[in-house]
């Protein structure tokens, strides 16, 4: 059952409850007895792999999705950003903002017409002024079309008000309409992946208002930035022993903290409950064979002793039997850990080296750089500035237009591409096999050196087994990631390497890149992932200039 909303905001009397609420994919549940309650306070961020259910919990929430059991009750108004926009929109930005102020100003013109009608000195008229300015003050009304421009501004969004939205790019489209939703005055704001399309000032922006609103925020993000900055409360809706979402407070630090400890006691329950089903599986065999072998007492025993101790042992075995079939492993498999390999290149030799190298029309700017083992990198800049470009020239795909790169023979080099080229036909198991024998028919690996898909912790034998094609975004870029760690790299050249990849393999990705003793350049704009390697030397591109990295 879903609740209406209210036409005006609320305010402290505004709430959105969800109780035991389920949903169904076919046989498999979506979402499992969720209860939720959000608050004018609420800060919420819900996190998970893709697939996990996070936009479906935002669609039960805002109404466009009824469960299959349970109950959602809302008092107040609410705002929605989804992911995706329709691009045939025919409104003009101007028309949106009206759209996205209409309340607050109908607000105004009720105000105005009561303020007359006050003249007349009438008692049901100065209850309806009453009323009218309460409304106007709750909605902000006289300052709501100032809001939205300046969310428009900040969010370097469109602001001419004539121009049509369906001849903007699906980026400005997107800009536009979280600055009217960010300048308006609703009870509460679900957002799905507000961060997509924003660039730096853009996010600080957001950041900055989300903290500030006066009414509740639940986000779906795996802007780890964001999640720092203004969850309070942390939805997981990733596995867990017993199928249930885990709520953590403190933020993404007791996100971070209470996830691992979880993950520890499941894994340890996990286990005994695995030992103990071994034991009596080995108990149950031995009894059998026992039984199987023609166990005989020693002599002189009589026939009557004989007779009840083999009744006693087919009894023994019944029993261990049923012990068997009593003892169900109650608690599911533990997702898996990453297992970063352990990556040795030689020490004190320069592994890649740069000299004054351009590209035409792509990086004017001569770079050079050397790095040798457990050096590291952190290449930034906007789009456009030649990110991208420079690792490629680096890894060899592309020729530089002056200058040169070096790279000793023997030395492995692992590049991570923001976008994959995998061939979704095959099976993911069958392309990382290919991919393995083809870096030892080229003599880049040794056949000792090969690591299996599953020994790094990245896919689990049934997404192993899946096409390509099938795999979500996230578990192709599992693939990819495990691709290149399976060359064993003494270089890595990491192009945006959170794309796609949940919070809590993004976690274990930083700790792992830290410590290993391979070199690294590394080129992001994840503002967590920039926060994380801040000690790292910078090089900084831009349409004119690059700042050499001293390293």
């Amino acid at each position: 059952m879903l609740t209406p909303t209210n036409a005006q905001p609320t305010h402290q009397r505004a709430q959105l409850i969800a109780s035991d609420v389920s949903v169904m994919r076919g046989a498999n549940p979506v979402l499992n007895h969720v209860d939720l309650v959000v608050t004018p306070t609420s800060r919420i961020a819900i996190v998970g792999e893709n697939g996990r259910g996070k936009s479906t919990l935002l669609h039960v929430l805002d109404e466009t999705l009824t469960p299959d059991s349970g109950t959602v009750q809302r008092i107040g108004t609410l705002g929605v950003a989804e992911q995706e926009m329709p691009a045939h929109d025919d409104r003009t930005v101007g028309q949106a903002v009206a759209e996205a102020i209409a309340e607050p100003l109908k607000a105004l013109a009720a105000l105005d017409a009561a303020m007359l009608a006050l003249s007349d000195g009438n008692f049901d008229d100065a209850q309806r002024y009453a009323a009218a300015l309460e409304s106007a003050e709750a909605l902000g009304a006289w300052d709501a079309e100032r809001r939205v421009k300046i969310a428009l501004a900040a969010l370097d969004a469109e602001t001419d008000p004539e121009r049509l939205l369906r001849s903007l790019s699906v980026g400005q489209r997107y800009r536009v309409r979280l600055a009217c939703l960010l300048g308006s005055h609703e009870d509460f704001l679900l957002l799905d992946e507000p961060t997509n399309h924003l660039d730096r000032s853009g996010l600080d922006f957001l950041s900055a208002q989300l903290r500030a609103r006066s009414g509740g925020v639940v986000v779906v993000t795996h802007d780890r930035t964001l999640l720092s900055d203004i969850a309070e409360t942390i939805v997981d809706l990733d596995p867990s022993p017993d199928g249930r979402i885990r709520l953590y407070g403190n933020g993404y630090t007791g996100y971070r903290e209470g996830r691992i400890a979880e993950r520890a006691l499941w894994e340890q329950e996990y286990d005994r409950q695995q030992a103990e089903h071994a034991r009596l599986k080995d108990s149950l065999s031995t009894a059998q064979n026992r039984l199987q072998s023609g166990w005989r007492p020693e002599k002189g025993t009589n026939k009557h002793g004989r007779a009840t101790r083999a009744g006693g042992l087919v009894q023994s075995v019944h029993r261990r039997q049923e012990q068997l079939e009593a003892h169900a492993v109650t608690v599911p498999e533990p997702p898996q850990h990453f297992r970063f390999p352990e990556l040795l290149p030689n020490t004190g030799s320069v592994l890649l080296s740069a000299d004054q190298i351009t590209v035409a029309e792509r990086m004017i700017r001569e770079v050079s750089f050397a790095l040798s083992r457990g050096d590291r990198l952190v290449v930034t800049g906007p789009n456009g500035a030649g990110k991208s470009t420079l690792l490629r020239v680096l890894a060899g795909e592309l020729h530089p237009s002056t200058g040169f790169v070096r790279r000793p023979p023997g030395i492995r080099l692992g590049f991570l591409r923001q976008e994959t080229d995998l061939p979704l036909h095959r099976r993911a198991s069958e392309a990382y096999s290919a991919h393995l024998d083809a870096l030892i028919t080229a003599g880049t690996l040794e056949p000792s050196d090969a690591i299996g898909l599953s020994q790094l912790g990245l896919l689990r034998a049934r997404e192993s087994s899946k096409q390509i094609g099938e795999l979500s975004m996230g578990q192709q870029r599992r693939l990819d990631l495990a691709m290149v760690l399976a060359t064993k790299p003494h270089v890595l050249l990491l192009d945006e390497p959170t794309n796609h990849l949940s919070v809590a393999l993004v976690d274990e990705l930083t700790d792992a890149l830290a410590a290993t003793r391979a070199a690294v350049i590394l080129s992001t704009h994840d503002r967590q992932l920039l926060r994380d390697v801040s000690s790292w030397p910078p090089m900084q591109l831009t349409a004119t200039t690059v700042r050499e990295a001293s390293v």
